[in-house]
């Protein structure tokens, strides 16, 4: 069944920008293992916590992933710059919508002389 990974990451001293970066060029990696998409959120209130979203069709290819080279090499790599335990969560996908799929809903905008 199709999911979602959610993965929370939380950044050690000083090393939000350093984290950020490793994340981003590791990300790419899950479509090489048949994610669909993926997304990194950094918190704007919190710079040190950031949640990567990882879209694939089977919870088999995230663990090929996770378990995968590029992850390993990764967590070796940035050890110190995330605090421990890392847990991700796996969600089904039950639905989702992105405006330009025409199925977005229009909402006329309140008239300014109201």
């Amino acid at each position: 069944m199709a999911g979602v990974v959610h993965i929370p990451w939380y950044a050690t001293g000083f090393r939000g920008d350093k984290l950020e970066n490793a994340l981003l060029d590791v990300s790419k990696s899950t479509l090489r293992y048949g994610a669909t998409a993926w997304q990194l959120h950094r918190n704007r209130d919190d710079r040190y916590r950031m949640l990567q979203m990882v879209d694939f069709s089977s919870k088999a290819d995230f663990e090929r992933w996770w378990h995968g080279p590029e992850m390993i090499d990764f967590r070796v790599i940035t050890s110190g710059w995330w605090q421990i335990p890392v847990l991700y969560v796996w969600h089904d996908l039950c639905g989702s919508g992105v405006v330009g799929s025409g199925d977005a809903e229009q909402v006329a905008a309140p008239s300014a002389a109201a």
